[in-house]
């Protein structure tokens, strides 16, 4: 029940965003960089508070990512496709920009000189940013700094842990 209270007590569980970064981390243990990835994502299935959000990009690129690891951590293509049907796409929000966000993202990087594969993360950052999300989690923090100018908190997995109050 403390749980459901701290995940409630977050801006709100529902608006709480997350990266790529730690859906693999959260889905194939690689022993301590994993642990608070696999704890977060743990309490948000066991709970049930949310739906937690990630964007379409966030699936591809879990799909590419884990299909493509060291034979000790790979996924088989039908296995990364069982992971994004049973815990990803039936249980939470997965976003993508409208057709009307996509010409002012575009201007966006252009303005600020986003250049070369940096355009991925500020994609899913505005993603984020366009579903609402209060909070983003992610283990590549610098990447995502841009969004505290509208308010958006980017926490890493194990600064949410602590907040969530999972030892």
């Amino acid at each position: 029940m403390a749980l459901v209270k701290s995940l409630k007590s977050l801006k709100s569980a529902n608006s709480v965003f997350f990266d790529t970064s730690v859906l693999v981390a959260g889905t194939i243990d690689f022993g301590p960089p994993s642990v608070a990835s696999l704890k977060v994502l743990g309490a948000f299935a066991r709970e049930g508070v949310g739906p937690p959000l990630t964007a379409w990009h966030c699936c591809l690129e879990f799909y590419a990512v884990t299909t493509r690891l060291p034979p000790e951590y790979r996924l088989c293509p039908a296995q990364a496709l069982q992971v994004l049907e049973d815990d990803v796409l039936r249980k939470w929000r997965v976003s993508d920009l409208s057709e009307a966000h996509r010409a002012s993202f575009l201007g966006t990087l252009s303005g600020e000189r986003v250049v070369g594969g940096r355009l991925y993360d500020a994609h899913i950052a505005a993603i984020a940013h366009a579903s609402g999300a209060a909070t983003v989690v992610t283990e590549n923090r610098r990447h995502f700094t841009s969004l505290m100018r509208y308010g958006i908190r980017v926490l890493d997995a194990a600064e949410i842990a602590r907040e969530m109050g999972l030892k």
